[in-house]
């Protein structure tokens, strides 16, 4: 019985020193080499290389261009239109006659009132030559030079009024659609048809009130239309407003650009784009590779740790903040935080903490165009 406790015991004791074992040394031992063995997964994400850029200062804002004379034709009186003598779009010169209206009555008054001024001249004449000789009063005379006046005011009025059913070109431009008909009653200030000075141009634009030091006449613009987004219109600044508008706070500028060919009509919407400073170079990232935050702006550096395990490039990422500066379409200028060469993450830093090991895939890369156009949809 003694002999069987003793192997009983013997057994409890080596079952409780193999579970000790376990529990105090190789347990801990085997967590310590799986927690070991464990990796961070690698990320797939696009990079690119910092470079230093030149970097000009610009002024950006819309406009609108406008003829710098620019009329819709009218007549001041009424009448039926009796002769068109123009075409939709054609190009005229100033005085050209472009519409006649029906004038009949007013001639055959100007001519009655040319006979009256005629008549009221030779009374007057005759009247003179007798008062030499003593033949009629002073007063007579006097009489006859007050209703020679009168009639040749009446003949200058009705003169006006002839002139009026005569609709010309004030000055020379390009017509546009013509809005009457042969035929048609017209009455006071009725369009008949626009006309256009095209060359020069005026873009009308506004710029916050801040760029009011940057800016004055005689400084060089460039404008875009969407029409040719490649092209880019040089101008000069012509006027600026004498006051800021007190709701919105901006400043109106008018710049006047060349339209030699025509190409440019008044109306089109225009980006304006006005150098200000002298150039600096910065480096420069996509806007893309800007992690913003409230405590401020990070991006991941791309770091090449040599050889993994595996015999492949083993390349890290690790935080850092930096200091932007202007933006300029896609692009955004770096101040501090950045110099020439690092390799910055530009898409895939959602996933991303110190440490992560990173594989690069620039298959597609995100945008990096200084000056994109917006697509007018």
């Amino acid at each position: 019985m003694t002999k069987r406790m003793i192997i009983m015991l013997i057994a409890v004791g080596v079952v409780l020193g193999a579970i000790f074992t376990f529990e105090a040394v190789l347990r801990p031992m085997f967590i310590k080499r799986y927690l070991a063995s464990l990796r961070n997964p690698v990320e797939t994400v696009s990079d690119m290389t910092a470079t230093e850029q030149p970097w000009q200062k610009q002024l950006q804002a819309l406009g609108s261009l406008r003829a710098v004379r620019g009329a819709n034709l009218s007549a001041q009186v009424g009448g039926i239109v009796s002769a068109i003598h123009f075409k939709s779009g054609t190009e005229v010169a100033a005085g050209t006659l472009l519409v006649q209206l029906d004038d009949k009555e007013d001639v055959a008054k100007l001519d009655q009132l040319k006979a009256q001024a005629t008549l009221a001249r030779i009374t007057y004449e005759r009247d003179l030559r007798q008062l030499r000789a003593n033949a009629v009063s002073r007063q007579v005379v006097d009489t006859d030079e007050q209703n020679l006046k009168a009639d040749e005011a009446a003949v200058a009025e009705q003169q006006a009024t002839v002139n009026d059913k005569s609709v010309r070109a004030p000055f020379a431009g390009k017509l546009g659609l013509r809005q009457v008909d042969l035929g048609q009653y017209l009455a006071p200030g009725t369009t008949m048809v626009g006309l256009q000075a095209l060359d020069p141009l005026y873009v009308d634009f506004t710029l916050p009130q801040q760029a009011l030091a940057e800016i004055s006449v005689g400084q060089p613009v460039k404008v875009r239309v969407d029409t040719y987004p490649n092209e880019d219109f040089t101008g000069t600044i012509s006027a600026i407003n004498s006051a800021v508008d007190t709701a919105t706070r901006n400043l109106q500028v008018r710049a006047t650009i060349r339209n030699p060919g025509h190409r440019l009509l008044p109306g089109m919407f225009a980006t304006v784009t006005i150098d200000v400073g002298a150039p600096q170079r910065y480096v420069t990232l996509r806007q893309t590779a800007i992690t913003y935050n409230p405590y401020g702006s990070t991006v991941f550096l791309v770091e090449d740790k040599g050889k993994g395990p595996d015999g492949q490039p083993e390349l890290v990422v690790n935080q850092t903040f930096v200091t932007t500066g202007e933006t300029r379409g896609d692009q955004v200028a770096i101040v501090k935080g950045i110099t020439p060469g690092q390799r910055v993450v530009t898409a895939g830093q959602m996933k991303l903490h110190n440490g992560t090991r990173v594989r690069i895939d620039n298959t597609v890369q995100t945008l990096n165009n200084p000056h994109p156009q917006v697509p007018d949809e």
